[in-house]
């Protein structure tokens, strides 16, 4: 990202169908504007994608009209919001903070990802990005769910003791579980 450079984060959801991304990325670049980061999934039949662009203040603004012009035929409930890049004001943050990954695995029951997030969030601990999936068993068909997140720990937490009361935690509710490092 250049110096003058902005940045405008998309997030966007409409019925799944083929194309949908290149529409998109099309529109984007067709004004000036380049894809930084993005995530995307169909959930159900719905597929939703957020986006991060940067551009100059003006394409930015071209980008969003054109967006909210388009949204109808592009069949998607868009939204908008203008960001700046934060690398560096954490970066200059005088308390670092440490990826790790962390993996669940559990019989699917309700209300796991509350109770995972708010372990994490009362500790002060930020989840980066969350990921979960449902599936049934092989052999049995119980349904399964799984949950990876990327958290950030702050330097002033001790890892183990941390790792050992949320092994704890998913112990007491029944869920295979780690915190790892990530891999290099």
């Amino acid at each position: 990202m250049s110096n003058n450079s902005k940045q405008l984060v998309i997030s966007a959801i409409g019925s799944d169908r083929p194309g949908i991304v290149n529409e998109l990325s099309q529109l984007i670049v067709k004004n000036n504007g380049n894809i930084d980061d993005s995530r995307m999934t169909v959930l159900g039949g719905e597929f939703a994608i957020i986006l991060l662009i940067s551009a100059s203040d003006n394409e930015l603004k071209t980008i969003e009209q054109i967006l909210n012009q388009e949204a109808s035929s592009l069949e998607l409930n868009i939204i908008t919001k203008q960001t700046s890049d934060n690398t560096l004001a954490e970066s200059a943050s005088l308390e670092r903070k440490v990826p790790y990954i962390v993996e669940v695995l559990a019989m699917d029951n309700p209300g796991i990802v509350y109770k995972l997030t708010d372990f994490f969030s009362s500790r002060n601990i930020n989840i980066q990005s969350l990921q979960t999936d449902r599936y049934p068993a092989p052999h049995t068909g119980t349904q399964m769910f799984a949950i990876e997140m990327v958290i950030t720990v702050p330097q002033t937490i001790i890892i183990n003791d941390l790792r050992d009361d949320f092994l704890d935690l998913c112990e007491d509710m029944n869920l295979d579980a780690s915190i790892e490092a990530p891999r290099l």
